[in-house]
């Protein structure tokens, strides 16, 4: 059966004809095939071509070029021969290449592949996710370290030259209820300020209105400087609008709003010149001759008779009282006396009786305006005749009243800016009538033209603004550039108090355009008419607080209280971020935030006063302080803000680093120590609601200071008692396997004291057998049998002991210094 078998077996095997014939048609498919190329070599023709790719792959250095490696490397202390035999052993392999080749056919093979494949691309994408998300948030870091250290820095620096503020020495005495020290770098006037932001402060926390534009003028009676009262005599003017809107500020670009403004500018210019008036001519009563009943009309008329010999221009149409008609009507019209005017012309019979029901309609208007029709018919009558007139007074008061000929500035009449501006502001239109939509000058005067003439066109230099200050200030003040004003004022080093006031107080009316957030720059410009211009308020704000904010924090935190709602780095409210570089720059934490008594209740701070979360604000200052390192500072925000969990990571993150030192009174230890006593024994009374892991590291942290203590200060054998109360090591009957897995438990903070932990036992155990091995060679064998008093079973103990704490450093998953072992080694080989 065997035997037919193999027959039957032998018959199917292919013949050697079969195999001749399949290796053809092999032959023929190769040739017909695109994949691979034919290979006409033999094998002798192949391994030679192989041995030349290797060569080449391999390189072959000259023997000179050796002799050279030789002698270099050899001279930095390198063993060449040791090195070759290394570097001839490394596998240059690829990380993705499979170590086995794998058969098409192979599907376990080719699975096993892929997975770890797989699994090392996602490592390696996982690494480069790693380094890109690190570097990114180092880079994200540094910006914003960069941001609030650059805010710094601007704060520093002042007006558009950004020049660099050096405050000069003012050390002032002061006394009441905002006095908090001995010493301030406020002045007289910065003081009388400050007192009146406290007390807009109080009632607006009281939810009442406090007029801060009242207040200021008030006390500006006092500075004995008659520009900075008349700045804010004309702020408080331009104020009192009638039923102002809810939120003027965006109102600014209304029509109505700007022709309110207007009005109150004029009121201001004319009341002033009323004013000047009536001092010049109560000065020279002899001269004026002003008799009969008081009146603008008189006042006019004397002071005529005191600058008539001083005008230069023709006069026509007759005279009042021997006194120029036009000339009379101007400075009626100039002091605001509009009745006045018609008094004055109707008191003669002249040919300009016409012009009488063009100024009674221009008295009656609310906004000085005449219908299109009477303005048609002045500008005509101008044109044909006013126009060429040579009484410079008669063609100013039509121009003023018929807003003709935009182009004349009037220089025989308007002899001082005050006169220009009234001039100016008396010929705007708000109409949208012929000649305004065409943008043209020689038309039609619009606000925005006006603001660009003076801002832009004349600018600082025309107005001479270097040595008149003031006047340029309230010249942008009038054209309702209030943003501009306060920019160029806050330039000036010996006018950046008021300027600061100048803008608190409009800013307090919602009257100043500013920024929703804090930039470099101090203004912001908008181009084009309708778009005001934004003044980085929350910037000169901090600039001018800077200052003073060590020797008066109290003072800076009622500034900073202004900044509330305007946004600064990370969308943080200036406010919070604010008081946060004052307490730390100050570094008046109880005067500020209020302190913690000893019944768990916080006395209140300054912060308190403001009506707003003190716990989020001590919260963002302890978080800006444990970002800056100031770990100490932060557990006692933390502590205010009552965020145990956090008071307790920190002090055990400040004590881990200090557990094994020696302690002396003026040591970080000893400071921490009691930091650490008071806190806890506080704790103990009013509760925590810190973690029970993070108090268990913390109390044993407290433990372990005191069993260096004892250690540090020779008593090994309550120090031992305590370590072993501690259980931390393997020092009783426990197993040391036990001990490991309780040491995966522990907190860094716990862990990284081990070494010197181990250290520190191991030689109380050494010292203990040393002073039993001498107490051993003192007694003397009794008669007894040589008994030692059970020194020789002490001592076995010690060496058990010692040998666990061998074992144990060997086996915790917790690198420990390079001479840790070594010395736990020696001293345990020293005690057998």
């Amino acid at each position: 059966g065997n035997l037919e078998s193999a027959f039957i077996g032998m018959a199917s095997m292919p013949s050697f004809s079969d195999l001749l014939q399949q290796a053809e048609k092999l032959t023929a498919d190769i040739d017909h095939g695109q994949e691979l190329p034919r290979v006409n070599r033999n094998l002798h023709q192949i391994a030679e071509a192989g041995q030349r790719l290797l060569n080449k792959t391999k390189g072959v250095a000259d023997e000179s070029t050796d002799v050279k490696a030789s002698i270099l490397l050899g001279s930095r202390g390198f063993d060449l021969p040791k090195l070759s035999q290394k570097l001839e052993t490394l596998n240059a392999a690829k990380t993705f290449e499979p170590i086995e080749p794998i058969w098409d056919t192979d599907i376990e093979g080719f699975l096993r592949n892929e997975r770890e494949n797989t699994l090392l691309a996602i490592i390696e994408e996982t690494r480069k996710n790693t380094f890109e998300g690190a570097k990114k948030h180092c880079e994200e870091s540094m910006r914003r370290e960069w941001e609030e250290e650059k805010q710094r820095i601007l704060d520093s620096l002042v007006g558009g030259d950004e020049e660099l503020e050096i405050p000069a020495e003012r050390e002032v005495m002061r006394i009441g209820p905002l006095s908090m020290q001995g010493r301030s770098s406020l002045d007289a006037i910065e003081m009388a300020y400050a007192r009146e932001v406290y007390v807009r402060n109080e009632l607006a926390i009281q939810h009442k209105r406090h007029s801060l534009v009242e207040a200021f003028h008030n006390i500006s009676q006092q500075f004995q400087d008659k520009q900075i009262s008349d700045c804010w005599m004309l702020i408080r003017t331009l104020t009192e609008i009638p039923d102002p809107p809810v939120k003027p500020v965006e109102y600014r670009s209304d029509v109505k709003l700007q022709k309110q403004l207007v009005q109150r500018s004029l009121i201001y210019l004319e009341r002033s010149y009323l004013g000047y008036i009536t001092r010049t001519v109560h000065d020279n009563p002899q001269q004026s001759r002003t008799g009969g009943v008081p009146s603008t009309l008189n006042l006019v008329k004397g002071y005529l008779r005191l600058r008539l010999s001083n005008l230069q221009s023709t006069f026509e149409d007759g005279a009042v009282d021997g006194l120029p008609l036009w000339a009379v009507v101007y400075y009626c019209l100039r002091c605001g006396d509009h009745q006045a005017a018609i008094d004055a012309i109707g008191s003669i019979q002249s040919s300009c009786g016409d012009f009488i029901g063009y100024l009674q309609e221009y008295q009656v208007s609310e906004d000085r305006q005449l219908s299109p029709t009477a303005l048609a018919g002045l500008q005509t009558a101008y044109k044909r005749s006013v126009r060429s007139s040579k009484d410079a007074f008669k063609r100013a008061v039509y121009c003023v009243v018929g807003r003709c000929n935009l182009q004349d500035d009037h220089r025989e009449v308007a002899v001082k800016t005050d006169d220009y501006m009234w001039l100016k502001l008396s010929q705007l239109r708000f109409d949208q009538g012929p000649g305004v939509s065409s943008g043209r000058m020689s038309d039609a005067l619009t606000l925005f033209q006006l603001q660009k003439m003076l801002l832009e066109d004349y600018g600082e230099s025309h107005f001479n603004a270097t040595q008149y200050p003031m006047l340029y200030f309230q010249v942008l003040l009038l054209s309702q550039q209030f943003e501009s004003a306060i920019e160029f004022l806050f330039r000036n080093e010996r006018l950046r108090c008021h300027a600061i006031h100048f803008a608190i107080a409009l800013h307090d009316l919602e009257l100043l355009s500013t920024t929703e957030s804090i930039l470099p720059h101090s203004i912001i410009h908008n181009g084009g008419p309708g778009r005001l211009q934004q003044l980085n308020f929350a910037r000169i704000i901090r600039s001018y607080v800077s200052k003073f904010t060590l020797t008066d924090p109290r003072e800076a935190i009622q500034y900073y209280y202004l900044l509330r709602g305007i946004t600064g780095a990370n969308d943080r409210d200036l406010f919070i971020s604010s008081i946060s570089d004052l307490v730390l720059e100050s570094r008046e934490f109880e005067m500020l935030l209020g302190r913690m008594e000893s019944d768990g209740s916080r006395r209140p701070g300054c912060v308190d006063k403001f009506g707003v979360d003190t716990s989020d604000i001590i919260s963002e200052i302890a978080k800006d302080t444990e970002k800056q390192g100031c770990l100490e500072d932060a557990v006692r925000l933390y502590d205010l803000a009552k965020n145990h969990e956090k008071v307790l990571q920190l002090l055990s993150q400040l004590l881990s680093q200090v557990v094994s030192t020696s302690s002396n009174p003026q040591s970080k230890r000893s400071h921490l120590w009691t930091l650490s006593s008071s806190l806890i024994e506080r704790y103990r009374t009013t509760g925590t609601n810190a973690s029970q892991q993070t108090c268990y590291t913390f109390s044993l942290l407290l433990d372990l200071i005191q069993f260096f203590d004892y250690y540090h200060a020779g008593q090994l054998e309550v120090a031992l008692d305590v370590i072993t109360q501690l259980n931390l090591l393997p020092l009783g009957d426990e197993a040391v396997d036990q001990k490991l897995a309780s040491f995966r438990n522990y907190d860094d903070e716990i862990r990284r004291n081990f070494p010197d932990l181990l250290l520190a036992t191991m030689s109380i155990l050494h010292s203990q057998y040393s002073n039993l091995s001498l107490r051993a060679a003192n007694i003397r064998p009794t008669s007894g049998g040589g008994a030692d008093g059970g020194v020789s079973a002490h001592k076995t103990r010690l060496q058990q002991k010692a040998r666990k704490l061998i074992a144990f450093a060997g086996m915790i998953p917790y690198r420990l210094p390079g001479d840790t072992n070594a010395r736990l080694v020696q001293m345990e080989a020293m005690m057998n």
